[in-house]
């Protein structure tokens, strides 16, 4: 079944991601309309894919003829898409690049639920082929998780870290994205979460580095339980692109009852086991794109309707409010 679509917003992954994926799937998808806010862009990419660009997002969104929407973009109309889709029934793929909180993610979800419409998230880290392959391994190979270490370097956008915009302003959706990552990997909510944060020397609000540990299991007794670590900093100034490049950590490292991997996205995972070293090169999978876009279409397309992505982006949501609230205190909190 082709599904006809409307795309809002462009973001900064259309050309290397989302203007490839749907090329590729003709067969499955069909533009139809295109808008963007800067209508030379939208008049491009309407070109790109013989569609017809649109004067405004609640134009799509009313369009009788489209089955869903892609909201790649966050721009001066926030989240209206959204509720836009929700008033007319249309599917909605939501873009990473949207800011949300968790009081919004709960009245999107409200609204999601009561019109009934099919959603997802944009979660790439779970459709990378290695994240896959990842998945498989411990169901049959390394067991069990007991250990995950998740890191991620950002940037300051200049060199003069007084002018940066605070690491707290940047890295919220790496991090959400980060946690549900980790659940996802486990395959379980996590019960507690403890933070740390690093000031930057300018002001005790705004960080330059934090750190989050997840338990996986009984807040009282968790020595046996499985642990999450997971850190983002942003201390290196841009113009030093060969220091934010020198070695890299792996983007996870898990360590299982049988064995340890290390994940390198979207296509790298190197593992040990007692028969030594395993290197896997996977860019023979899909990519990432049309692994989301293909569930997108099943999810349209099913009889069951699926909006589990935004209950995940609700706990992720949830357990950084945690997150904020233990800094704060300074102990482990419970989440529940």
């Amino acid at each position: 079944m082709k599904l006809r679509i409307g795309v809002i917003g462009q973001g900064r992954d259309w050309q290397s991601r989302y203007l490839p994926t749907l090329r590729s799937m003709r067969d499955r998808f069909q533009v139809v309309g295109v808008y963007n806010s800067v209508s030379v862009l939208a008049d491009a990419a309407a070109r790109d894919l013989e569609a017809e660009p649109f004067d405004s997002f609640r134009a799509i969104a009313e369009n009788p003829s489209l089955d869903a929407v892609l909201v790649l973009e966050d721009d001066w109309y926030q989240l209206m898409p959204l509720f836009a889709a929700c008033d007319y029934g249309k599917g909605v793929f939501c873009g990473s690049e949207l800011n949300l909180d968790s009081n919004t993610a709960n009245s999107i979800r409200d609204r999601i639920h009561s019109s009934g419409i099919a959603f997802m998230t944009e979660f790439p880290r779970r459709f990378a082929p290695a994240t896959l392959r990842l998945k498989e391994l411990i169901a049959t190979r390394l067991g069990r998780p007991r250990l995950l270490f998740c890191h991620r370097r950002l940037a300051c956008e200049t060199k003069d870290s007084r002018n940066s915009r605070s690491l707290d302003s940047r890295s919220e959706r790496e991090l959400i994205e980060l946690v549900d990552w980790c659940n996802y990997i486990v395959g379980d909510a996590p019960s507690w979460v403890q933070a740390i944060r690093h000031c930057t020397p300018q002001s005790t609000q705004s960080a330059d580095y934090q750190i989050l540990s997840l338990g996986f299991g009984s807040p009282e007794n968790d020595t046996k339980g499985i642990l999450a670590q997971i850190s983002c900093g942003a201390y290196i100034p841009e113009v030093w692109h060969e220091a934010i490049a020198y070695r890299p950590p792996a983007a996870i490292q898990v360590c299982c009852e049988k064995g340890v991997a290390f994940v390198d996205l979207p296509s790298t995972l190197v593992w040990f086991d007692e028969a030594g070293r395993h290197q896997e090169s996977l860019d023979t999978e899909l990519p990432v794109g049309q692994q989301m876009l293909g569930q997108f279409h099943r999810a349209i397309t099913a009889l069951v309707r699926k909006a589990n992505d935004l209950e995940d982006t609700c706990r992720a949501l949830r357990i950084l409010d945690l997150a904020k609230q233990s800094t704060q205190q300074q102990s482990r909190v419970a989440i529940v």
